[in-house]
């Protein structure tokens, strides 16, 4: 075959399979209007303490879903963020519980480094639907410890 034959078919099946298999959104997994919601609730929160905050979410794959990093938040809370909802999805429960079994001498000491690096202390939670099938999580940094947490189980909650 020649090269024009084969980039030509590629890009057809790549045209194909992405109309097809791009527009599909998976059972069980966090919408788009779901982590708007979200996103949204946990800035409202932040704003409404004087708190300002690095919101994640992820879907139920663990991928990006949706972040905002609210004015003059912390840069290095971005990334932060980040791992906590990864975390609490990866371990399906929230940040801060993961953290007590991974001090020294814990049952999963050092599990922080696995996972291209984990955040185990709270801030992050898992979103549940209606049925609780945990479809995402999210992840809030910028705040003390406990204001993350509050932070994110109110917005976790806010689509219930």
């Amino acid at each position: 075959m020649n090269r024009a034959v084969i980039i030509a078919t590629l890009l057809f099946w790549f045209s194909i399979t992405s109309e097809v298999f791009g527009q599909l959104q998976l059972p069980g997994d966090l919408t788009t209007e779901q982590a708007m919601m979200i996103l949204n609730a946990a800035e409202e929160k932040a704003a409404s303490e004087d708190i300002l905050i690095n919101i994640a979410i992820v879907d139920a794959g663990a991928n990006l879903k949706s972040f905002l990093r609210m004015d003059g938040a912390y840069l290095g809370s971005i990334d932060v963020a980040i791992k906590k909802a990864k975390t609490a999805r990866l371990f399906n429960g929230p940040t801060g519980e993961l953290g007590k079994i991974t001090q020294p001498g814990g049952a999963i000491y050092n599990i922080e480094h696995s996972n291209d690096g984990l955040i185990t202390f709270p801030g992050g939670v898992p979103i549940k639907d209606q049925d609780g099938t945990i479809i995402g999580a999210v992840g809030i940094s910028g705040g003390t410890i406990e204001q993350d947490h509050d932070i994110a189980t109110a917005a976790a909650e806010s689509i219930l």
